[in-house]
């Protein structure tokens, strides 16, 4: 892929798990610049660090903290004038199956705030970031999940959260980042079943991976790098620069039925 990224600098939150480590290596495959954000995992980011030195600049903070993003954003624009794009992919997904009638308000508070606050203050640090330094072009783009398309029961704190990370937040700040970067673009990816280490636990249960590959023509789950270079070309002002409030699902085709 030639997605025209040379020179330039993008964030990636999460870039310690497995699709953001895989959208990092294809960034600086394609000679940009990133700044890989992590909250605890400092062992992957060690290794992106010894991979690719200078290319790879670790930030470390916790997203769901309004002063801790702010902090994050005052060490990228140390680092540089101006950043090209974020890729807001940090999150959890809590391995638990509980449903919602015995659904605790921590857990509800817990995954609304690491999913979807985090994914708030995010976006909001870049466009202040925008507001500040004007340009021409910008891009935001969004890791969201199929469950914000077709929910996931026992998990309806993780599918509202991706909801409204697909719809509400996407289609709204679509239509605000003009005003600061006329050619400001954000759009959405939403993965299914994807083989990172945050799904790992699921996707050890046979039946649990049969019954989501029933749902899906192309029977396979997919890889971090099936995500990321969908990351990229939302990424690039060449490939994708007239897309804009996109949703994109990436998961073989799925349905909210079985197909078999």
């Amino acid at each position: 892929m030639n997605a025209w990224l040379q020179k330039k600098s993008f964030l990636i939150t999460g870039a310690s798990g497995g699709i953001g480590s895989a959208a990092a290596r294809l960034f600086i495959a394609e000679d940009a610049t990133v700044f890989g954000h992590y909250y605890r995992n400092q062992a992957s980011i060690d290794e992106l660090c010894d991979e690719f030195g200078a290319r790879f600049i670790p930030v470390q903070a916790d997203l769901r903290d309004e002063t801790a993003v702010d902090a994050m954003y005052e060490a990228v624009l140390r680092r540089t004038d101006r950043l090209d794009g974020i890729v807001v992919n940090a999150g959890i997904w809590p391995e638990e199956s509980v449903g919602l009638h015995e659904m605790t308000l921590e857990r509800w508070r817990g995954t609304i705030g690491a999913d979807l606050t985090s994914a708030f203050l995010t976006c909001r640090g870049y466009m202040r970031h925008l507001a500040a330094r004007p340009r021409e072009a910008a891009s935001i783009v969004l890791v969201s999940s199929t469950a914000g398309i077709f929910g996931e029961a026992g998990h309806a704190d993780y599918a509202a959260a991706k909801s409204a990370m697909t719809r509400g937040l996407t289609l709204s700040i679509k239509n605000e980042i003009v005003a600061l970067a006329p050619r400001g673009r954000v759009n959405c990816i939403c993965p299914g079943w994807t083989s990172t280490p945050m799904a790992a636990g699921g996707l050890k249960d046979a039946e649990l991976v049969k019954r989501v590959l029933s749902t899906m023509p192309l029977k396979k789950v997919a890889t971090p790098e099936d995500v990321a270079a969908a990351i990229v070309f939302f990424s690039s002002d060449a490939l994708a620069g007239h897309l804009t409030g996109t949703i994109l699902p990436i998961a073989g085709g799925m349905e909210g039925r079985r197909l078999d």
